[in-house]
């Protein structure tokens, strides 16, 4: 197995080879600390910056980004010899977009949407953690994010249903 470049290398490797360019969230995975969170910031800012979009065109939208996700961030893990590398960040932006298209498009829902996310997607609630741990290549470093999504989700839309107080 390979070892784990450190972050000179790897921010070299990531810069020149186009192939980690996406994966590592355009350098948004490359900062020092937290990097899933700032490749989910990332995503918040996207999300915001583009005009509303309907479900009906996000989904399958994000279904082609998931598929794009598992190429290419299987490749750019392969290169690094490192599985999901904690660089790797296209998963989180995916998963948080995922979380906020069935969001309300107000700052504090967004706020809820995105703690929410990062909270299972770190906790790894099972089978959050099988999918991690036992799915390999780029499908394994997909899947996990997008579960957390879809946990979060559901807690969103479970608040969402309760009577105002």
């Amino acid at each position: 197995m390979a070892r784990k470049p450190s972050p000179p290398d790897l921010a070299r490797q990531v810069l020149r080879n186009p192939v980690h360019w996406l994966p590592f969230g355009l350098g948004s995975g490359l900062l020092p600390v937290a990097p899933g969170t700032w490749g989910s910031l990332l995503a918040v800012g996207i999300f915001w910056a583009l005009p509303p979009v309907p479900l009906s065109v996000m989904l399958p939208a994000l279904a082609v980004a998931f598929v794009f996700g598992c190429v290419n961030c299987g490749m750019s893990s392969k290169r690094l010899g490192v599985h999901d590398h904690g660089g790797i960040v296209f998963d989180e932006i995916v998963g948080m977009l995922l979380v906020l298209c069935i969001t309300p498009r107000t700052p504090g829902w967004t706020l809820a949407a995105f703690l929410l996310f990062r909270v299972f997607d770190v906790v790894k609630p099972s089978p959050i953690r099988e999918a991690d741990h036992r799915i390999p290549g780029g499908l394994g470093i997909m899947l996990d994010d997008v579960l957390a999504a879809v946990y979060a989700a559901l807690v969103v839309r479970g608040v969402m249903l309760l009577p105002p107080f």
